[in-house]
């Protein structure tokens, strides 16, 4: 029998005002790649770099005037529920990561047929793929479970990198000088 996934259920009740403690706590969740179960429980996949964060967490909305309890716990029913929602987060995010991939295809092709050719544009462009790359790997780092859109992210900036090389090639093209 495999082992069962062990996850970090932090419960917590932060004050009503003001609204923006409700915010941060929510924003750190997401940020941490956390689902919630229900209202004001959150859960993920445990490991030493969850733990630490939610207890940190925890500290925050205690030190905010709230109450927060951090379990380590095992699903005896439901695992799959669980699975499928920490996995459609990801997929969620790997979406984005595609959409933006793709606004960023959409992006070279018009500064490419309007001929801007420079290295300013250049570094814009390679900033703008830094970015995406730098995106992915966060949401991989949290997609502990591989979520399957993963792979179709991977492959959207792929075709970024590949466009931003042609791209850089025509810059270079026609900066001889430089």
């Amino acid at each position: 029998m495999a082992d069962k996934q062990v996850w970090l259920v932090l419960i917590y009740k932060v004050p009503s005002e003001p609204t923006r403690l409700r915010a941060t706590v929510r924003r750190r969740l997401k940020a941490l790649g956390a689902v919630y179960l229900q209202n004001s429980v959150a859960s993920l996949p445990a490991s030493a770099d969850a733990e630490r964060a939610m207890r940190s967490l925890r500290k925050e909305i205690v030190e905010m005037g709230g109450t927060a309890q951090l379990l380590r716990s095992e699903t005896l029913v439901g695992e799959g529920d669980i699975v499928e929602l920490f996995n459609a987060a990801r997929d969620e995010e790997y979406a984005e990561i595609v959409d933006r991939g793709n606004d960023f295809l959409d992006e070279v092709e018009r500064e490419t047929k309007a001929e801007k050719f420079t290295y300013a544009e250049l570094e814009e462009i390679d900033e703008d793929l830094s970015k995406l790359k730098g995106w992915l790997a966060k949401v991989r780092a949290r997609d502990t479970l591989d979520a399957a859109g993963y792979g179709p992210a991977v492959d959207a900036l792929a075709r970024c990198e590949a466009v931003f090389e042609e791209f850089t090639s025509r810059v270079y093209d026609a900066n001889p000088d430089h």
